[in-house]
Order: structure tokens, then C-alpha cells, then sequence
């Protein structure tokens, strides 16, 4: 006896078989990748960005170093990996967007296409700030020797700047010259202008790019999913030819997510010969990487915008970009101040927790047991060839939707325990130039809950919201019946 909900109507929202049938031959002139390979190497693209770069190694090394990887490989197989077939299943089955999908399974599943609209918008917010970081450090490369290797003369030209010599020369020149960070999230410090600029430059290219369609960024994708991995692949074997490769400064304290990426790197850069060079190959490789992931992201809002229908329907798809854009444009020079920093770190830690664990784990049970799994079964059958395997079968009934309960779970209780602190570049610290760990003002909730708490409760809010709404229009016209009998 399998469970599945009652579902009424699902036969009539999904097309069958044979219209998608007819419907492949209809969309002769629907926009299409050139071949599989531009296809994966999107799809790696989107998966593999920043953050393999400028976070994870970090995490890695603060929760056990190489033990770290046992746990990450083993949820990897037994939850990323059911996860990611089963959207890329559902998706190509039904042929929608988020909204849409969600929506045709069942209408009052259209909030979890919303939630995920709204945690694409907050990752893409921050991610693309980075891009403009990035930006930064690539227009400045194209200079020997480059700015960070060596601490600027005071003001009257007698000696370095103290604050400088007190930390590093990539450590000022992050936290100074480029972000001149303020001491507290609640002393903005007003606007950074050359980080605007590269924000608006951000963002003009992503609009761009998304605009040209997957005709551009298709081919684009043959250098900005490989390049990486080339680059990564020469300062890996350079690095180890180095002395003292193995007392990397990935073991001292201080070094965040976003200091592995702009410091880390960045003096290891600064010891290798023709160091301009190497720096301009690195954050070309950062730019390749941050690039081929906020195409995904803003793939992530405008189509859902779309489908929702919140603009007016006359409006083409590149107007829509261009309007997103630019409202995204304008709510990231919240992190062009000078506490922008700790706002991305706020963004970084909350934006993508709690709301991917719920929007995962209400997934999993809609396709399984709403949607059904052995409907899911034959889908994949009809589009692949045969039905997933045992193991597939297990995971997504089972052991995928239980271990993310688990995690959900176990998070929340650990969040509650702890106080929230960030860390702040402060010259007046005691301990300086560690950085200092303060705890954030108690407004700071506030945001939380906006980040985490609202894409979390999109989902049984609408399903809520709506049956509110079904109920009421059912009263309505069973007393318009009465009125007229």
C-alpha cells in the first residue's frame, strides 16, 4: 500500500505524454542549446560557483578539516544528489518555472515556486555584491606592483599608515581601501562610490547577458564553467611548489569565507612571480565563476515574476529583466556602504539556511506524495528510459526527506542556543588586527526574519491564504444559488 494524498484535477494541470510530444515539435522556434555539453556545463555552471571558492574551503577547514569531508560526501550522495534529480526530473516533466511547476502539482503549492523565487532574489543580492568586489580587485590588477603588497605613506609622507602595518598589506587594502569598513552594522558610513560603480557594472552585465538569451550565454558557458577549473588547476601545482606549502594561512584565526578569496589568495598572488598577471587570471577565474551562477539566479526570479503575472502581460521578457535589475541594483547599495560588508555576511548566513532546508524538504514530500512517485517513476521512464533505480527509490520516500528534517531540526535548536555575533574590522580592538566578535543590536531579528523566516513561511501561508480564499468563493456562490432558487 503506497500513501499518496489526494491530488483532484492533477491529470487535467499536467500535459500527457503525447502533448509533450507535440508540443516538441511545435517549439521549433523556442530557444535551445546548441548541444548537451552547453547544457551540463550549465548546469555546472549554476551548481559550482563563489562559493567553492571564496567559502567552502573556509568551512571546511573551521569544522574539522579533511573529517569534514566524510559527512559532506555522504549527505552529498544521500541528499544532494536525490534532491537534484528530482527538481531537474519534475522541471523537465512539466516544462515550467518554479511557480509553474509547484502550481500544476497542486495550486496550493504555488508558495514553495515563490519561496524559491524569493531565496534566488536575496543569494543573487549578495553574490552579484561579491562580483562587483571582484571587479574591484581586477580593474586594479592591471598595475605593478599591485596596490596590496605594500601599506600607503601617512598623511604627512614620514611613514606607512600604522593601521597598516599593524595588520598586513592585503588585509588594509581589503578592509580600507576597498571597503573602508565601519566598526559596527549600525554605523553605515555612507555610500563607497567606486563599489556603486561596480555594482551598476555588475549588474549591466548580468542584464545583458540574461537579455542575449541562451544563444550567448550558452557559448559563454565553454569558457566561464571551465576557465575555473584550469586556473584552479595552475595555483594548485604552483602553491605546492612553494615553500612552506603545507603552513598555509588557512590555519590561522581571522581568515572568513570572504578573507579566503581576498586576502588568502591575494598575498599568496603577491609571492609569485609576475604577480599582476597571476591576479589578473585569478579574478577573471572568480568573475567566470560568479557570472555563469547569477545566470541561474536571475533565470530564478524573472521567470517565476513571469508566471505570476505581477506585470503587465504585454511587457517582453527583456523588460522584466531590466525592471529586476534594477530594483536588485538599487537594494544592493545596502551593501555599498561601509558596514556592507557585515550586511553580506548577515545575507550570507541566513538567506540560504533555514529557506533552502524547508523549501527542500516541501519538495521532496510534494513530488512523493502529492504529485506521487510512481507517477514520478514512469516520467522519468518516458524521458530517459528507464525508471531510477533502488537506491533512488529509497532516498526520495525515505532517507532524503528525513535526513533534511533532521538538519532543519537540529539547526534551529543550535541557532536558538547561540548568541549572534559577527566579526568587525576594528583598529581600536585590543586584539586588533583579529578581528573582533561583537554580538549584533537586537533589531537585527528583524532581519533575520525577513531573510530566513518570510521564504520559510511563504509556503503554508499561501496554501493558508488560499484555501481561505476557496472557501469564501464557494459561501459566495452557494448563497448566490440559494438568492436565485
Amino acid at each position: 500500500m503506497r500513501l499518496v494524498l489526494p491530488n483532484p484535477g492533477l491529470d487535467l494541470r499536467i500535459p500527457n505524454y503525447e502533448d509533450l510530444e507535440k508540443m516538441e515539435k511545435e517549439d521549433g522556434d523556442r530557444p535551445k542549446w546548441d548541444n548537451k555539453a552547453q547544457y551540463i556545463l550549465t548546469c555546472v555552471g549554476f551548481c559550482v560557483g563563489i562559493g567553492n571558492v571564496w567559502r567552502f574551503p573556509y568551512l571546511c577547514q573551521t569544522h574539522g578539516g579533511g573529517a569534514f569531508l566524510i559527512p559532506y560526501i555522504i549527505l552529498l550522495v544521500l541528499e544532494g544528489l536525490p534532491l537534484l534529480l528530482l527538481e531537474f526530473g519534475i522541471g523537465q516533466r512539466l516544462r515550467k518555472g518554479s511557480v509553474g511547476v509547484w502550481r500544476a502539482i497542486n495550486p496550493y503549492l504555488t508558495g514553495v515556486g515563490i519561496a524559491s523565487m524569493l531565496v534566488s532574489l536575496l543569494i543573487g543580492l549578495y553574490y552579484n555584491t561579491l562580483i562587483a568586489w571582484i571587479m574591484w580587485y581586477l580593474f586594479n590588477s592591471f598595475q605593478g606592483p599591485l596596490p596590496w603588497t605594500q601599506c600607503p605613506l601617512n598623511d604627512n609622507r614620514t611613514g606607512f599608515i600604522s593601521e597598516c602595518q599593524q595588520s598586513s598589506t592585503v588585509d588594509y587594502y581589503f578592509y580600507r581601501v576597498t571597503l573602508n569598513a565601519s566598526a559596527s552594522i549600525t554605523d553605515s558610513g555612507g555610500l563607497q562610490w567606486p563599489i556603486v560603480i561596480c555594482l551598476l557594472a555588475a549588474w549591466t552585465v548580468i542584464c545583458i547577458c540574461y537579455i542575449r538569451g541562451i544563444s550567448t550565454s550558452g557559448k559563454a558557458v565553454y569558457v566561464t564553467a571551465l576557465l575555473p577549473y584550469v586556473v584552479l588547476a595552475i595555483f594548485l601545482i604552483r602553491g605546492l611548489t612553494l615553500k612552506g606549502a603545507m603552513n598555509g594561512k588557512l590555519l590561522s584565526e581571522g581568515v572568513e569565507g570572504t578573507g579566503l578569496a581576498f586576502i588568502v589568495f591575494t598575498e599568496a598572488i603577491t609571492k609569485m612571480p609576475g604577480s599582476p598577471a597571476w591576479s589578473v587570471l585569478f579574478f577573471i577565474m572568480l568573475l567566470c565563476l560568479g557570472l555563469s551562477t547569477l545566470f541561474g539566479n536571475i533565470e530564478g526570479v524573472v521567470v517565476p515574476l513571469k508566471d505570476l503575472n505581477l506585470f503587465p502581460k504585454k511587457w517582453p521578457q527583456e523588460a522584466l529583466t531590466g525592471v529586476t535589475c534594477l530594483v536588485s541594483f538599487i537594494i544592493c547599495l545596502l551593501f555599498a556602504q561601509q558596514s556592507g560588508l557585515y550586511w553580506v555576511t548577515l545575507f550570507d548566513n541566513f538567506a540560504g539556511s533555514i529557506p533552502l532546508l524547508t523549501i527542500g524538504l516541501t519538495e521532496m514530500i510534494a513530488v512523493v506524495y502529492i504529485y506521487g512517485i510512481d507517477r514520478f517513476n514512469e516520467d522519468i521512464k518516458f524521458m530517459i528510459g528507464k525508471k531510477p533505480c533502488i537506491f533512488w527509490q529509497i532516498s526520495l520516500r525515505f532517507t532524503s526527506p528525513l535526513i533534511l528534517l533532521v538538519i532543519l531540526v537540529f539547526y534551529l535548536v543550535t541557532q536558538a542556543q547561540q548568541e549572534l555575533t559577527y566579526l568587525v574590522w576594528d583598529p581600536d580592538y585590543d586584539e586588533f588586527p583579529t578581528l573582533a566578535s561583537v554580538p549584533y543590536p537586537s533589531w537585527i531579528n528583524v532581519v533575520i526574519f525577513v531573510l530566513a523566516g518570510i521564504p520559510s513561511l511563504v509556503v503554508p501561508v499561501y496554501a493558508l491564504c488560499r484555501l481561505v480564499f476557496v472557501r469564501c468563493k464557494k459561501k459566495m456562490n452557494q448563497a448566490k444559488i440559494f438568492y436565485f432558487v
